[in-house]
């Protein structure tokens, strides 16, 4: 199979019909083997009834399969692609937003990218868009400028829903609780390194309301440092703990070394000074050493963790003979 395209989709009824027309017809025009994946995150619409619909079409035509997964209640965007990559069987599997915004129209120049150009990703970017500019845009570009300083991965939109992967990619990264802003950091850190990047068509929203919450850049900014933490230290969290919790305890015990001696050189030149036990700066000190004692244990015991997790030699193999 050539294609499996990705749709996930929460409370987007009107717009399904015609987003399978548009992907029918230009799968259609460019003779793709291919299937569909809607992935329901739990709508309380008539999302599901549709897709049904849409099935039998699919069956009736006998061009392509349509495809469902609907869950109980709506887990997110990470949960629907986590669960739609799990599915896909075709070689390059493209995903989309259901909210008619993206264009099935660049899916074959996404595909020809993956296979004759050899990109294991390739994302799209929204060049010209028809968001709110103060509420959305402006936010985006500063979320993904820290994006782009952090993980070391020049796009302009990492957040973009339009993205075509080799298979190998999706069936090898798992995408959990709100990191499919950063599938592409996720691939990278994986062994994917050559990701590129297409400008595609932004439209505007036809159907339905945006999802859109202020609290996703809040959010989008913690899981960047989660991700960027867990890749850099995840196999190996004493290297954080332990070097930061052993420098403050190196301060903290520097610091009381001369407290004490401050006070030993005033009494024995008969200076009055203040009693040690008074001093805030002797406080600040042992409040230093217990925290770097406490940080230390801290990544002892995750090491301990990490030491009997079944995944603590889990390894991506390129190649084997």
């Amino acid at each position: 199979m050539d294609i499996s395209l990705i749709v996930p989709l929460y409370n987007e009824a009107e717009s399904l019909p015609k987003l399978y027309e548009w992907i029918a017809r230009v799968m259609k025009e460019n003779k793709y083997s291919y299937e569909i994946i809607f992935v329901n995150d739990g709508s309380i619409d008539e999302s599901w009834e549709v897709i049904n619909q849409l099935k039998v079409e699919s069956l009736k035509l006998k061009e392509g399969a349509v495809r469902g997964i609907c869950f109980r209640r709506n887990y997110g965007k990470s949960a629907a692609l986590y669960c739609g990559f799990k599915a896909a069987q075709g070689d390059v599997v493209i995903t989309m937003d259901a909210d008619l915004q993206d264009s099935p129209d660049e899916i074959p120049e996404l595909y020809r990218m993956i296979t004759e150009e050899g990109y294991d990703l390739v994302s799209g970017w929204k060049q010209k868009r028809y968001d709110n500019a103060l509420t959305k845009n402006l936010p985006s570009k500063l979320f993904n400028a820290t994006a782009r300083w952090v993980t070391g991965i020049h796009l302009h939109d990492m957040n973009c829903g339009l993205k075509a992967y080799r298979k190998e990619v999706v069936k090898n990264i798992e995408v959990f609780s709100e990191m499919h802003r950063y599938i592409p950091y996720l691939a990278k850190n994986a062994g994917f390194t050559k990701i590129g990047e297409k400008v595609v068509q932004h439209r505007k929203r036809e159907f339905g309301t945006t999802k859109f919450g202020i609290n996703r850049f809040v959010n989008g900014y913690l899981d960047l440092m989660t991700i960027w933490f867990l890749n850099k230290f995840g196999k190996q969290p004493m290297h954080f703990f332990g070097l930061v919790g052993s420098l403050m305890f190196f301060i903290g015990f520097i610091a009381v070394v001369v407290v004490g001696g401050m006070k030993l050189y005033a009494l024995s030149n008969g200076v009055p000074a203040m009693l040690v036990g008074v001093n805030p700066y002797f406080h600040i000190a042992i409040l230093m050493m217990i925290l770097g004692c406490m940080l230390f244990l801290a990544g002892f015991l995750a090491e301990l963790v990490i030491r009997n997790s079944p995944s603590r030699n889990d390894y991506l193999i390129k190649e084997e003979f």
